[in-house]
Formats: C-alpha cells, sequence, structure tokens
C-alpha cells in the first residue's frame, strides 16, 4: 500500500522524478509525460463521474482505479518482478462493458457532436484526453517498451467513453448528430 506522509519531497526541484525501481529520469521523458496524460484523463473522469450514477457511476469508479494501476505501470520499467501491471482481464472487462452498452444503440448514421447532455459533454471530454494519452503512451513505448495490455487498455478506454456518452445520451434523448456543411 501507498503511505504518503509527507507530500513535497524536493527530490524533484531539479528537473528529475523517480520511477518505481528508484531510477531518476527527467520530468520531460516521455514516460512521464504519458504518466501525466493518464492523471488527467483521470481527473476528467472524474468531473464525469460527479455527474454519473448507477451502473455508469460505478464503472467509471472501476475506470479510475484502473488508471492508478495504469500509472504505476507505466512508472514501473520492465522486468521487474511482481510490478503492478495493466492485466487482460482489465481490458476484457472495458470490452465487456462496451458491448453491453452498444447493445442498446443504435447504429450511427453520422459522426457525433461531443456534447447533448451534461455527463455526455463530459464523457466526450474525458474521451479526447484519454486519445491524448494513448498518443503519449505510444510515444514512451517508442522510447522504452511498456506493458501491451496497458497500451491496449489505454485504447479501449477511449471506445468505452464514446460509447458511455452515447448511451447516456440516448437515455436522455441529447445525442447530436454532425451534419456536414450544414452551416455554409
Amino acid at each position: 500500500m501507498v503511505k504518503l506522509n509527507k507530500i513535497y519531497t524536493r527530490t524533484g526541484d531539479g528537473g528529475s522524478t523517480g520511477l518505481v525501481d528508484g531510477s531518476r529520469v527527467s520530468k520531460s521523458d516521455a514516460r512521464i509525460a504519458a504518466i501525466g496524460d493518464v492523471d488527467e484523463a483521470n481527473s476528467a473522469i472524474g468531473v464525469a463521474a460527479t455527474l454519473a450514477s448507477g451502473e455508469t457511476g460505478e464503472a467509471l469508479a472501476r475506470i479510475q482505479n484502473d488508471l492508478f494501476d495504469l500509472g504505476a505501470d507505466i512508472a514501473t520499467p520492465g522486468g521487474i518482478d511482481g510490478a503492478l501491471r495493466i492485466a487482460a482481464s482489465q481490458v476484457e472487462r472495458l470490452e465487456r462493458e462496451i458491448d453491453a452498452m452498444n447493445a442498446h444503440l443504435a447504429p450511427l448514421t453520422s459522426f457525433i457532436l461531443p456534447g447533448g447532455t451534461a455527463i455526455s459533454a463530459h464523457l466526450h471530454l474525458a474521451r479526447a484526453v484519454a486519445r491524448r494519452a494513448e498518443r503519449s503512451c505510444v510515444a514512451a513505448n517508442d522510447h522504452a517498451p511498456l506493458n501491451s495490455e496497458a497500451l491496449r487498455y489505454i485504447n479501449r478506454l477511449s471506445d468505452w467513453l464514446f460509447v458511455a456518452a452515447r448511451a447516456v445520451n440516448q437515455s436522455a434523448a441529447g445525442g447530436v448528430l454532425w451534419v456536414p456543411g450544414a452551416q455554409r
């Protein structure tokens, strides 16, 4: 378990930060950028969760916990026995939940605008931030290999957020389709 009694350590004042194995890297390192973007996605999901209830709220709470697992995974270089890693079962859970939500949605006939209800708008924002986090994870993986399940998870997360946004909009009749060239 994590125990934090002191929030500032001064060890990062020179622009470096520690990884789980004790090694230090620049705060501008691609791995650290990925961790920060995952944290931002988690925060955006937290905002959406304030408006969620029922199964959606419970799922968002699970996802937020998973994102802490993901951050720990990214912060742990490969080859460390017993490291906390994103597991295939976490990706598979997202896929099952996507399929369950999608089963009740009409097929898309156009792109949808990111909005509708307040919760849907927040889920769309979280989706866009999750996409950025995915790009950062891929960039970090280009420098030092990450857990492949971590990459699968962050990719699937944006799909989950997109379908969840559609689902909550459908239940509130708030979805808005894109009409190409409508404002010409």
